[in-house]
């Protein structure tokens, strides 16, 4: 597969390389340089990080950990933090002309491929007129009836800039609708990094091992109450002991941030069944799952349609994007039309409605679903069978395009089961895997995530290459 990863002439940043024709200055504390991108014809050399290795090491003395998310800085599976150079597709190029099969999918937006065409086009054309306007514009209505034409709960949204964004935006509101101040939430589900939610998360915070954030007050966090996913005996003593305090459930439908988890049969409806009786809000954080489990989202796969519902990733096609949305009722409590405060200055923007315009448009296409599901299925299978073969515990599972593995015998219901995981197991999977040409998240404990653009060839390589390492660990 063709990639954008033609030589030319670099730039220092610290002393490492940029594709970019624009002089900038150079730190006064780095003494090298790296080339970010990569001449076609050394695609096929050895396996080597060492120019990953030094932009690393640049980028140590420029941001806190050298990256700009904690789960990029390989802390759970060890080695060398891989920078990429390009994306075309289900293929990614690291600056050591490396090449991977790619499972990530930046983390979920990727659903139609990397760099589609259609999309580059679409956000070229828009370029054209500007990438920001601080004012209402066309595409904004236009992905919003897009996005209320298809979730099941959402009649009016509110579109703002980041999956944690959405969360804190849904909060508030819920608290504001039902004048209540407790949540429920679930141990292991993340919901961005806003100090209420972190209480027992998962994602990022369960791949460094920390039981909270320090810098969060015990006041923020003292109405979040916790309960172990897929336990609704839990929720039902929550409720109990707690009466008419509750404002909300906030959960992910299908879990991907402790690893991927599903719900146990009637656990969603049995949820959504509480909230009702105890007059509090249930809220899907589809972040991950919405327009990937189905083009309704998990709601519309599991049918049940919750009160309030976040976004994010999919709907930005790859720009920052995030999205809360309800019912009218609830949703008119949000300013200007209400008096629950929120803002923001990138909300909407025409760059980030494009994309997910173009994005959404390739998702209704028929055979969309059947497709994301055939080949997970085949990737997961393939895996858990070497998994077996070569001797291993190992369990799984799919929805669609969203999977996840733990090396344990299963069955995994919620993050203590995760956690019972074979971490050291996990790690070397990794590493042998990196160098096979195939990039999972680097933690146990976040989902794996495919596209429209994975082939058959690109599942079939994978699985071969999950048999050579899982016979050597």
């Amino acid at each position: 597969m063709a990639a954008s990863i033609n030589g030319v002439g670099g730039v220092g940043f610290g002393g490492l390389t940029c594709s970019t024709k624009t002089p900038l200055p150079s730190s006064r504390s780095s003494s090298f340089r790296v080339q970010m991108s990569v001449p076609v014809e050394d695609k096929k050399r050895n396996y080597t990080l060492q120019k990953s290795q030094e932009a690393f090491n640049a980028a140590l003395n420029l941001m806190p950990g050298g990256v700009n998310s904690p789960v990029r800085a390989f802390k759970s599976v060890g080695g060398q933090p891989i920078f990429m150079d390009s994306v075309k597709g289900s293929h990614m190029w690291d600056i050591d002309g490396n090449e991977y099969i790619d499972y990530v999918g930046s983390w979920g937006p990727a659903i139609i491929g990397h760099a589609d065409d259609e999309v580059l086009e679409a956000l070229a054309e828009t370029m054209k007129k500007g990438t920001s306007f601080g004012s209402p514009c066309l595409l904004e209505s236009v992905l919003a009836e897009m996005v209320i034409s298809a979730v099941p709960s959402i009649e009016m949204v509110r579109f703002v800039n980041s999956g944690t964004e959405a969360c804190m935006g849904v909060l508030r509101l819920a608290r504001t609708f039902t004048g209540r101040e407790k949540i429920i939430k679930f141990e292991g589900c993340y919901h961005g990094h806003a100090d209420p939610f972190l209480v027992k998360a998962g994602s990022g915070v369960a791949t460094l091992g920390l039981p909270d954030s320090p810098g969060v007050p015990k006041a923020t966090t003292s109405g979040t109450l916790t309960a172990p996913y897929n336990d609704i005996a839990a929720v039902e003593s929550l409720f109990n002991s707690n009466k008419g305090e509750i404002a909300a459930i906030i959960l992910e439908p299908a879990v991907g941030n402790s690893g991927f988890i599903t719900p146990k049969p009637d656990f969603l409806e049995a949820i959504h069944h509480l909230t009702k009786e105890n007059g509090a809000l249930l809220i899907f954080d589809e972040v991950m799952t919405g327009f990937r489990l189905s083009y309704g989202g998990a709601q519309e796969y599991f049918g049940i349609t919750p009160d309030l519902t976040t976004l994010g990733k999919v709907i930005g096609g790859g720009l920052p994007v995030g999205a809360y949305g309800g019912g009218r009722e609830i949703m008119e409590m949000v300013a200007p039309a209400g008096p629950m405060y929120q803002a923001g200055t990138l909300s909407g923007n025409p760059l980030a409605m494009t994309a997910g315009i173009q994005t959404l448009k390739r998702l209704k296409a028929p055979g969309t679903y059947e497709y994301l599901d055939r080949i997970t299925g085949e990737l997961v299978q393939g895996i858990l069978n070497a998994g077996k073969k070569t001797g291993h515990a190992i369990c799984g599972g799919h929805i669609r395009g969203m999977f996840g593995f733990f090396f344990t015998e299963g069955p995994v219901q919620n993050f203590d089961d995760a956690k019972k995981s074979d971490a050291a197991k996990f790690v070397r999977f990794y590493q042998g895997m990196l160098r096979e040409g195939v990039y999972f998240a680097p933690s146990q404990f976040e989902a794996g995530f495919t596209s429209l653009a994975h082939s058959p060839e690109d599942i079939q390589k994978t699985v071969a290459a999950a048999e050579n390492v899982l016979s050597k660990i």
